[in-house]
């Protein structure tokens, strides 16, 4: 028997990273690149200049990616770390320049038992 429930929109997580990070000094520019990186490495992707998103099959996953984000945090700046379920997600309107496009579509995951 296949547990339909195990990935369903109100499960499956979506974490956000939101950052102003300052870049005046070299010292900055360089911590603010790091911590790009470090979220690019840990699977988030680009959603805006400085927000990043991240689908996690579940919240204990998303909480392993949250902790990895906390650890990476630059000593500068302000982070934001929000999770969104993916039905939450779903229902985000994204505009550019004034015509609707879609949000970024879930990443597909099989499952093979």
């Amino acid at each position: 028997m296949i547990n339909t429930t195990r990935f369903n929109q109100y499960k499956i997580m979506w974490t956000l990273v939101l950052f102003d990070l300052p870049t005046e000094t070299k010292r900055q520019r360089k911590a603010a690149a790091q911590f790009r990186k470090s979220l690019m490495a840990d699977g988030f992707n680009m959603f805006q200049y400085s927000i990043y998103s991240r689908h996690s099959p579940s919240k204990e996953n998303s909480d392993v990616h949250v902790k990895r984000t906390v650890n990476a945090l630059p000593d500068e700046g302000r982070v934001c770390i929000i999770r969104l379920t993916d039905k939450q997600f779903g229902d985000i309107l994204v505009f550019d320049r004034a015509a609707k496009i879609e949000p970024p579509k879930e990443s597909f995951q099989l499952e093979l038992f």
